[in-house]
């Protein structure tokens, strides 16, 4: 069978990156070193990244990555840019190369209120990624929805859903369970990034009444993510603004005593030990189109350590949350009441929450264990390098 030479390209460092390109294909070099053998290169078009030529091309750059490759493999946004981008995925066509791209954001469509739109509109993101779209041999993204939104834009390439997944075996995915600090006490946990300002509306005043329905000693609220940004670092000091507001939206209404905490957001490796200190996790999500493209990665997580997940019924969380038996969706137009009666059930009712965790959990093991679905990458590649090597055949026969 073909090994193929695979140059993965991440976009970054950050989570996004992590998960659709430095874990996957790690564990595919690890699990299948007879089939594939795998470089990494953030800047495989030798961009000068500092001093005084930094945004130059390097002088002489051989692509010698890129010339080594079958397959060369990129994913969202390049932290140098939409155009840079675009670059790798004509370069490797140049050179004769299967071009796979993958996303696991709407990339095209994003929403009134998302802090980037303004700059996706001016930099033109949102047609260079059409163009990828079109001039990419394969496309994957997360989920059935976002494939439907994207499909109008594809050329003659494969579009392919390909779950996130999760690599059970690190540690932070095996940490023992952090007991409650009391024997009656719930604690709710929420754990986003710093583009959920529309999101985190949905959930405005949420607590406070759930407080006063399940009784404020029965709920723990710990909201994880806040990015450690050092004092004076004028450049990411929007960051701490952003998590400024999310607290105002979410503990709006709150009286009495603390029982809230907000946590530092950790690396992609140490992301697992969030959810050991949950009993139930909350996604609460504005419906548009990129939330609805979203993957249900948070399923995996949550369910790792049998932790139900209640979430907004948007994005692709109904095809594991039932009601009542893995968790709970929320119809995005219901009114905040109902948000209110479940969490202040799963406050009261702790064997339900841990039934509900428990069944998540064998879900969860069978479906998003990176370590047992890594090997259908090889089997997509497979299906589309056959599938060329037909064309390329009937070509010659005429």
């Amino acid at each position: 069978m073909k090994k193929y030479k695979i140059l993965v390209c991440p976009a970054n460092d950050g989570g996004c990156a992590y998960y659709r390109a430095w874990g996957p294909f790690k564990k595919l070099q690890e699990l299948f070193p007879d089939r594939v053998e795998i470089r990494y290169n953030k800047n495989p078009l030798g961009l000068e990244e500092e001093g005084e030529n930094a945004g130059n091309w390097k002088q002489g750059w051989k692509f010698e990555d890129m010339h080594w490759a079958d397959i060369v493999m990129t994913q969202n946004i390049s932290n140098f840019g939409g155009q840079y981008t675009a670059r790798i995925v004509g370069k490797a066509k140049e050179f004769g190369k299967f071009v796979h791209y993958d996303t696991d954001d709407l990339l095209t469509d994003l929403y009134d209120g998302h802090r980037l739109k303004q700059v996706y509109k001016d930099k033109g993101l949102s047609e260079i990624t059409k163009f990828i779209y079109n001039n990419s041999d394969l496309v994957t993204v997360t989920q059935k929805k976002f494939a439907n939104r994207v499909a109008p834009y594809m050329g003659r390439g494969t579009l392919a859903v390909v779950k996130n997944a999760v690599d059970y075996l690190m540690p932070s995915w095996n940490g023992q369970k952090i007991p409650a600090p009391r024997k009656n006490i719930c604690r709710f946990g929420w754990a986003g990034g710093i583009h959920h300002e529309e999101d985190v509306k949905e959930f405005a005043g949420i607590p406070h009444l759930v407080n006063g329905r399940a009784g404020r000693e029965r709920c723990q609220w710990d909201f994880y993510g806040c990015p450690p940004i050092e004092p004076g670092d004028e450049k990411e000091a929007w960051q701490l603004e952003v998590w400024k507001n999310y607290k105002r939206t979410l503990l709006a209404g709150f009286k009495g005593a603390q029982n809230w905490q907000i946590f530092n957001a950790v690396g992609a490796e140490q992301y697992g030990y969030f959810f050991a200190r949950m009993d139930v996790a909350l996604a609460p999500l504005q419906m548009n189109a990129f939330n609805d493209s979203k993957s249900d990665i948070k399923i995996a997580e949550c369910g790792r350590y049998r932790v139900p997940l209640v979430a907004s019924n948007v994005g692709c969380y109904s095809d594991t949350i039932i009601n009542g038996e893995t968790g709970y969706l929320i119809d995005p137009n219901a009114p905040k009441s109902e948000w209110v009666k479940v969490l202040s059930r799963l406050a009261k009712d702790k064997k339900h929450r841990e039934e509900l965790g428990e069944n998540l959990h064998t879900i969860t093991e069978e479906l998003f264990d990176l370590n047992k679905v890594a090997g259908s990458r090889i089997g997509l590649y497979d299906h589309c390098f056959d599938a060329r090597e037909k064309i390329e055949c009937q070509v010659q026969e005429k």
